[in-house]
């Protein structure tokens, strides 16, 4: 499954989120993402402040792009984590792991 070729699709609620069995299938496919409750997780760590800073600017750019906004936090000077639910549905859907794997893409 190619993740990063395909595109983030509108979600407005009204689908249901994925199952364990689902999650677990499409983790998968995105290197280093932790299935952590109903979300997926990651941290990336960076040579200094300012790599970190550059990631989290391209990350924002591509989230944009997707139309799909992750949690991103910055801490420990060099470490960001990100963090990719589908809000509107309480979980996990395709989009989540289509940014996953754009975002790793960037690295």
């Amino acid at each position: 499954m190619n993740l990063k070729e395909k595109k983030c699709l509108p979600c407005e609620g009204g689908v249901k989120p994925f199952s364990i069995d689902e999650a677990n299938n499409y983790i998968k496919f995105v290197s280093g993402w932790n299935l952590v409750g109903v979300k997926i997780e990651k941290e990336f760590i960076f040579k200094d402040f300012l790599s970190a800073i550059e990631f989290v600017n391209k990350s924002a750019q591509v989230a944009e792009t997707e139309g799909h906004h992750p949690d991103i936090l910055i801490y420990s000077w060099n470490k960001v984590k990100i963090i990719i639910w589908t809000h509107a549905i309480g979980g996990l859907s395709e989009n989540d792991f289509i940014l996953a794997a754009k975002l790793d893409e960037i690295k």
